[in-house]
Parts: structure tokens; sequence; C-alpha cells
């Protein structure tokens, strides 16, 4: 345990570590960023940041757990900064509110809440008969549900699958006409 207190410092509410190659040597690691996928979780009282190998074969580097930080634009900065994404590059998987906060956009139901796509949220009538929409070409802020300059690349991001079933699924849900055929069949089964 050690070899490991020299490695990681606490600054600004965040544990992080302050050298992520020699931590991964002392976990006898390869620091090659093309193996690796940054994961971002939280829960109501935590963030926490971690590698993960991408064929699974090794286990999770811890490189940030920030308590008592809710997930935001500013935390979702300070977290990337001090696990030093910059340097890295790392590709990203995390789940569908983090996607959200990472270019920059909106939170909260907004017209154009997609960061691949421009699907237009408040277009119901065309929800289900429309099936390509517009590619994003720019997360320019001020446009289209940008709110804050993008702390990754969209090509960047991957999505759990998990997420997305659990999360596109509720949203589904929740924007589904009530009182429509579909909704019934849902609810009774």
């Amino acid at each position: 345990m050690k070899e490991f207190k020299d490695l990681f410092s606490q600054e600004d509410g965040v544990v992080f570590c302050n050298d992520v190659c020699s931590d991964m040597e002392v976990l006898g690691h390869e620091c090659n960023p093309d193996q690796w996928r940054l994961f971002i979780d939280s829960s109501k009282v935590s963030l926490k940041v971690v590698l993960l190998h991408n064929g699974n074969k090794f286990p999770s580097v811890p490189l940030a757990h920030a308590a008592n930080m809710k997930e935001s634009y500013e935390s979702m900065k300070l977290l990337l900064g001090k696990g030093k994404y910059e340097e890295f590059k790392w590709r990203l998987c995390v789940d569908l509110k983090v996607v959200v906060l990472l270019p920059g956009m909106q939170l909260g139901y907004t017209k154009y809440c997609c960061f691949l796509c421009q699907w237009d949220s408040r277009d119901k009538k065309t929800h289900y008969v429309n099936r390509l929409w517009p590619k994003r070409t720019s997360l320019t802020p001020r446009e289209k549900n940008v709110v804050n300059p993008p702390l990754v690349l969209p090509e960047k991001i991957f999505l759990p699958p998990l997420h997305i079933k659990l999360g596109l699924m509720k949203n589904f849900v929740k924007c589904m006409d009530k009182t429509s055929r579909g909704f019934d069949y849902i609810f009774e089964e």
C-alpha cells in the first residue's frame, strides 16, 4: 500500500492519481491508452473515475474519486483534468447523463438532446415516422442545446449496453402518450 500513497493526491475535494503510468506500472500493466477506456460513474454520494481494460483481462485501475460531488459540467471538467485526460485521450464509457455533460450539452427536457444527431424531441408527429435525422456537425455553445465547450470529442464516447437499454427504455416510456394503445400494452405486461 505504501507504493500507492505517493501516487495519489487530494485537492479540491477530489482524490486522484497524480502519475497514471507509475500507478499502472505498480499494478503490472502497460501504460498504453489504446488498451484502456475511462469509465465515469456516480451514485448519490460520489463520483468515480476508473480505467477499464478493453479486453477485460485486467482489473480496473482507480484514477479519481470525489465524495459529495454531483454530476455537473464543472465536476466533469475537474475530474477529467485531475485524471489527465488531455494527456492520454482515452475512449470514455459513460451513462446517459454523463454523455450529455461531456459534449457540453444542456441537461433536462431539451429540443435537441442527442449528441450525435439533430433529433427533435418536440416533433411528436414524426418521431416514429422519420428514422433518419441529420447528424450533428458541431457542438458550438449557444446552438442546439449546447451550453458549454465540449470536454471530449463525441467519437471518443461509448455507451455501456445496459445503460442504453435501461435509459432509452425509461425515456421511451416517459415520452409515450399515456392514452395510447402502446402505453396500455406496456402497462399490462
